[in-house]
């Protein structure tokens, strides 16, 4: 068979995945849930259509995530939200201060000697993905 690129990356995210659980549920979170916290410390209040693109997961998942993150005071909504009404959701400081705790072993799992590359081969594959995540996102 020759090399199928889209099927390694497939593989390969199996295992990404697995350790990334992993290191996220040392602090209790799921790989989204850690999306949303992530896109939300960046500054930005986002509705959860917004958060959804940000993360790229359907938008009907976010809303069981949002809920989930503000039931744990992670995260807080600055309105009523439902069904019409634009309501941004924010980041409280339990949730950042819960991000700032994964976020070592999140760089961790993710350095070059970690993954097997060296910090140009990483660099290499961090710009080539986005270059196809950005083509097959159109």
């Amino acid at each position: 068979m020759s090399d199928l690129p889209l099927w390694e990356l497939i593989q390969t995210s199996y295992v990404v995945a697995r350790g990334f659980t992993d290191v996220f549920g040392t602090v209790g979170l799921t790989p989204i849930q850690f999306g949303v916290l992530a896109s939300l410390a960046d500054g930005d209040d986002l509705s959860q259509a917004e958060l959804a693109r940000v993360i790229m997961v359907r938008p009907q998942s976010l809303g069981e995530v949002a809920v989930s993150l503000m039931e744990r005071g992670l995260v807080d909504r600055d309105g009523p939200g439902g069904r019409g009404r634009r309501s941004a959701l924010r980041i409280t400081p339990a949730g950042r201060e819960l991000l700032e705790r994964v976020l070592p072993a999140v760089a961790a799992f993710n350095t070059p000697e970690n993954i097997g590359l060296s910090g140009e081969d990483a660099a290499e594959l961090t710009r080539m993905l986005r270059i196809v995540r950005s083509t097959l996102s159109r």
